[in-house]
């Protein structure tokens, strides 16, 4: 018994000496590719089901989504790790739900995309656009309640997608909403491509 402790130890002592990470792997670090379509959203109401499958449909059609709770990982900065994949993307899709409006940070988001001049799609689940209003909940300065209510207004007169999560037909809006966004993506990298060329 002693005898094959002993050779296990040397095999494992062995295995270690062998086994060297290249110098540079500490060194390597991986970016991920900026996103095509950023999914604004109040995860209470939609995470689970709605935003959940819609980004899940669109990886499997090779687009390249930002959901929060999908692209970063402990150690982020929350607000930098945001704004980079809203100024990286190309479309915006806002998904509204009932709750959407009371969440401060939903609404500064869809500021900050609508700023940015993003193309932009919004989905009412649940919800219709004259039920989507802005209220002083969170007592910010007057400026900052024109930007919610200023993008707000902006994206409900913007021609966008409903559903309705209770009998709504799930794979009927998972393909038209992805077919939406890829054809926004498109439209998008082709006036690129006409800037670039000027």
């Amino acid at each position: 018994m002693q005898r094959s402790f002993s050779s296990a130890k040397n095999v494992y002592r062995n295995l270690l000496q062998h086994h060297k990470p290249p110098p540079s792997a500490a060194l390597v670090t991986c970016r991920q590719p900026p996103c095509d379509v950023f999914i604004n959203h109040r995860g209470i109401d939609t995470k689970k089901n709605i935003v959940g499958l819609l980004y899940d449909h669109l990886m499997r059609s090779n687009v390249r989504p930002f959901l929060d709770s999908k692209n970063m990982k402990p150690g982020d900065k929350l607000f930098e790790k945001i704004d980079n994949a809203i100024i990286e993307c190309k479309v915006g899709i806002v998904v509204f739900s009932p709750r959407y409006c009371q969440s401060y940070f939903c609404l500064d988001e869809l500021a900050r995309i609508t700023e940015a001049k993003k193309k932009l799609i919004p989905v009412f689940c649940d919800v219709k656009p004259s039920e989507l209003s802005v209220d002083d909940q969170w007592r910010v300065p007057k400026h900052e309640l024109n930007r919610f209510k200023s993008a707000l207004e902006d994206a409900k007169y913007t021609v966008g997608l409903t559903f309705n999560s209770t009998n709504g037909n799930w794979p009927e809006f998972l393909t038209t909403a992805t077919e939406a966004i890829i054809q926004n993506i498109t439209e998008v990298e082709e006036m690129e491509d006409m800037i670039d060329q000027e």
